[in-house]
């Protein structure tokens, strides 16, 4: 799946910038945060954490939007599961835009997010889980996905405390904390629409 592909690389992107020094975090303190996006700094405002924050947040978002289109696809899925997946669809589709925009302030060329590199768990679906929800009628389906999601969502709540402990770019701070209270909120909504199924 690509998206495992994507999440690779972007792990064997962040251990190469981590190799070759080039976390200029520290180089810059003087700077005013979030202050000179679009500037030749790059990097000035962001450290190791923060690139690996925006890379390997991106590839989540992405495949939690993918799972919300598989089960918006299907008939007779329960109406709260749909309006989840849509709400899911709404809030990650722009912060994708977000993290990217940053990595490229940040001067980190996309292409090198396509390099292989190793593993992550972070509450990845395998390309069996994205089967299971694939070959699964509405009903099924709404239980594989909030079974599903609830781990994703826990995964993403880890990598953005991670960010909010380590990072040093405040506008990544920022996000990683709503990611935090938004996808904790919504892992009590599915666990209780869990329990109803």
């Amino acid at each position: 799946m690509k998206f495992r592909t994507a999440a690779t690389a972007a792990l064997a992107l962040t251990a190469a910038l981590v190799l070759a020094g080039c976390s200029a975090g520290s180089d810059n303190e003087g700077s005013m945060p979030g202050m000179d996006h679009g500037s030749s700094e790059q990097t000035a405002d962001a450290n190791d954490a923060d690139v690996m924050f925006a890379s390997m947040m991106i590839v989540h978002h992405e495949q939690a939007i993918e799972m919300s289109d598989i089960v918006l696809a299907k008939e007779d899925v329960n109406p709260e599961v749909i309006e989840l997946a849509e709400a899911i669809k709404a809030a990650q589709g722009p912060e994708i835009e977000q993290l990217q925009g940053w990595l490229d302030d940040w001067g980190v060329d996309s292409e090198e997010q396509q390099m292989d590199g190793m593993d992550h768990g972070d509450g990845m679906m395998t390309e069996d889980d994205l089967a299971a929800l694939e070959s699964a009628d509405g009903p099924e389906a709404s239980r594989l996905f909030l079974e599903q999601m609830i781990a994703h969502h826990e995964g993403a709540v880890e990598m953005a405390q991670t960010q909010v402990d380590d990072g040093s770019n405040p506008d990544a701070i920022e996000l990683a904390q709503t990611i935090i209270d938004a996808q904790t909120t919504e892992i009590q909504q599915m666990q209780d629409l869990l329990a109803t199924l």
